[in-house]
């Protein structure tokens, strides 16, 4: 008979159990990591692989493994050119990733539809090739000089990692091509990965949806997991969704455990599980930076349209891609048929040089109006919780913060300066005053404007370009 007290042997029993839920608990945080680790890998180098075409094993080598970390050593994938698919392993746990016509690609979440239906699902473009972005001709000493921006940008800051491994770089300055250039492999026929510029595209979608009386912005969105009006998540609007106010509790801090990642590479209908979270504030009174709430948007998209996939597929090429010239636009989706608005879409430098255009001209192309009067000063206009003026409607800003303007983004860049930004170094840079578009693409192995090197090449394109007009007017004659 033990000797110890009742009180005693109830504190080691309390001290058991709280030592198997604690090894529980890391199991399953393990088990949500493997998940997240293979999810990751098989889809991002299938899209690598089979939309960009790129090669898988440098895309690994060079940019999966940076992003997985030390985990990285873990992963075993395999790419099936004949089935255009990836697969992914980490001990027991496997995940695969297929390509689809026109859909990019999608992995095969354990919770969705099988691989056989997900593939019965394509839609190959059958649209005319747009007409060329007409080419520039700037001055020797201006060509000279974004010449030099542009292997400046390309340069590698220091010969150790983490390397900016910039893809691609286009300069439009009045609707034409002042600069481009690319890196090896890569030519302006190779679509590559937005990551968060996915954001701008799916506002811009949101925007057509809002003037075609598709969807409405200030009205309560119509998100089934918050139909009940006595639900507090009910009064959440597309506005306050656009604006990063939803007050949805989000975890988008990059890791293996964290929100964003089981969101995208884990779960077959991405939307509804952000619309899952509850609130951790009061919608319209904090900006927090969330993916969920871009994918909550998308999948309004795909309500819209009863959840027929080829039909969304085929009205975002008709009133946006195909309007503009982006014969390369792709959207990806999740497994459910969202949009996966967040984070992939897919097009070259050039075509997203037209997106950035398009929004330079105030949503006019070709003298024809593509987003609804008024709707580019929306995206650009401050949400009342980005404190420095940083965030607009799913678009970065760079107003500064009221009353000190000079405390901003890119000090150096004009302050009507805004942006589609991404992970990993994708940007699509919009200068009004400067009629500038500066698109950077690439496969960065770390975060940071100082690593990617945008904010000095887009200072020193609009010297560029300012020189140039400066030169022009002397001469008496208007390009």
């Amino acid at each position: 008979m033990s000797n110890r007290s009742p009180a005693a042997r109830t504190a080691r029993i309390a001290l058991l159990a709280l030592a198997l839920g604690l090894a529980a608990l890391a199991l399953r945080l393990g088990d949500t990591a493997l998940r997240v680790g293979t999810g990751f890998s098989a889809r991002v180098l299938c899209s690598l692989a089979f939309v960009s075409g790129l090669d898988p094993r440098t895309s690994y080598d060079e940019y999966v493994a940076f992003v997985l970390g030390p985990a990285h050593a873990l992963v075993r994938y395999e790419v099936d050119d004949a089935e255009r698919a990836v697969e992914s392993r980490a001990f027991y746990r496997r995940a695969r990733a297929v390509h689809r016509e026109g859909l990019g690609c999608v992995l095969v979440a354990d919770d969705g539809p099988d691989e056989e239906r997900l593939r019965s699902a394509a839609f190959p473009r059958s649209a005319p090739p747009p007409a060329a972005l007409p080419v520039a001709s700037p001055p020797p000493a201006v060509a000279r000089e974004l010449e030099d921006a542009l292997a400046e940008a390309f340069a590698e800051p220091t010969a150790a990692p983490p390397h900016r491994l910039t893809k691609a770089i286009v300069v439009l300055h009045r609707g034409a091509i002042a600069a481009e250039r690319y890196a090896p492999g890569v030519d302006a026929a190779t679509p590559l990965l937005s990551w968060s510029m996915a954001k701008s595209v799916t506002a811009t979608l949101a925007g057509i949806a809002v003037g075609e009386g598709r969807l409405a912005l200030g009205a309560p969105a119509p998100v089934p997991e918050w139909s009940d009006e006595d639900d507090p998540r009910h009064a959440i609007a597309l506005d306050t969704l656009l604006r990063m106010s939803s007050g949805l509790a989000f975890d988008e801090h990059y890791g293996a455990i964290n929100d964003v990642s089981i969101m995208l590479f884990t779960r077959a209908d991405a939307g509804a599980y952000a619309a899952s979270r509850p609130l951790a504030h009061p919608p319209d009174t904090v900006w927090s930076y969330s993916s969920g709430t871009s994918n909550v948007v998308a999948r309004l998209l795909r309500d819209a349209f009863g959840r027929d996939l080829g039909a969304m597929v085929a009205w975002s090429r008709r009133v946006l891609f195909d309007r503009i010239g982006m014969a390369s636009a792709l959207v990806e989706t999740d497994a459910s048929g969202s949009f996966l608005g967040s984070s992939f879409v897919f097009a070259t430098a050039r075509d997203w040089a037209r997106f950035g255009q398009l929004h330079l001209q105030d949503g006019v192309w070709e003298g024809e109006r593509v987003l609804p009067e008024g709707w580019v000063d929306y995206v650009r206009t401050p949400t009342p919780g980005a404190a420095r003026g940083e965030y607009g409607a799913h678009w970065w800003l760079n107003a500064g913060r009221p009353g000190a303007p000079e405390d901003r983004t890119w000090p150096s860049v004009p302050r009507d300066a805004f942006a589609a930004r991404g992970m990993s170094g994708q940007y699509v840079v919009v200068v009004p005053s400067a009629e500038l578009v500066v698109v950077r693409l690439g496969l960065a192995q770390a975060e940071g404007d100082a690593l990617h090197g945008i904010e000095r090449l887009v200072a020193r394109a609009i010297g560029a370009v300012e020189a140039w007009d400066a030169a022009s007017a002397t001469a008496g004659t208007r390009r």
